[in-house]
């Protein structure tokens, strides 16, 4: 490892943003958490748990997705359409918290990002939101990267969602940078994989959640509690 505790190959670097750069994965899972409530509630079927629902299910994927894992895992069927209904009430509520609420940031991510621009290396945010441009302008982040990959682009260029490499790959050949040059930092266990996946340089796992054997498992070559512990190894 050198600078940013990164191998010297590494010339790029890949950000998720909910849970790794901003405090919006709490917002996230408040928004999942009323919706499937309201949904099961009718159903008489047990609430929606915050952390292990939220992380094992929903948790980076794109919202339709992480409505057919969740519903998979409580075994109840139902047609696009209500999967579309939920995700929409969903992002409608995100929308409701992170405006009224407003959008907090990691501190030690703040200061990892600017070293990493100060070194030079590239930098880009692959999100599944369709919100990432609102939330980094509400995190005083606009233009801060060089390259964006977030739902509204995966939408348009028909890219998988997280677990699957697409939108990480994706980011990373805007970058001009092959995924061996490239490191992955991801908070999702659906993330990690994704960036295991994808065959790149490091993966790292910033475990908000207690969840750092899980992440390791997923596909972490590294784990930390916050980003600022790369700046000293």
């Amino acid at each position: 490892m050198s600078r940013l505790g990164l191998p010297e190959q590494i010339t790029a670097c890949l950000f998720d943003l909910d849970g790794v750069i901003t405090q919006t994965a709490r917002v996230h899972a408040r928004a999942w958490k009323q919706v499937f409530d309201e949904f099961l509630a009718a159903r008489h079927q047990p609430p929606f748990d915050l952390v292990n629902d939220y992380d094992d299910y929903v948790d980076g994927k794109p919202r339709e997705d992480g409505v057919r894992s969740f519903l998979a895992s409580r075994h109840i069927t139902v047609p696009d359409e209500t999967v579309h209904d939920i995700a929409d009430r969903k992002d409608q509520l995100f929308l409701d918290l992170i405006h009224h609420d407003g959008v907090q940031t990691y501190d030690g991510s703040i200061s990892y990002l600017h070293a990493v621009k100060a070194a030079r290396l590239k930098l880009a945010v692959v999100s599944s939101s369709r919100h990432t441009t609102e939330v980094l302008a509400a995190a005083n982040l606009s233009n801060f990267f060089d390259a964006q990959v977030d739902g509204i682009v995966a939408e348009r260029e028909h890219l998988n969602g997280k677990p699957a490499p697409d939108t990480y790959l994706k980011a990373a050949s805007v970058l001009g940078a092959k995924p061996p040059a490239a490191s992955v930092y991801e908070d999702a266990l659906a993330g990690v994989q994704a960036g295991r996946a994808g065959g790149f340089g490091l993966v790292v796992g910033v475990d908000r959640a207690g969840q750092a054997d899980a992440l390791y498992a997923h596909g972490a070559d590294v784990v930390v509690k916050d980003l600022a512990e790369l700046l000293t190894r």
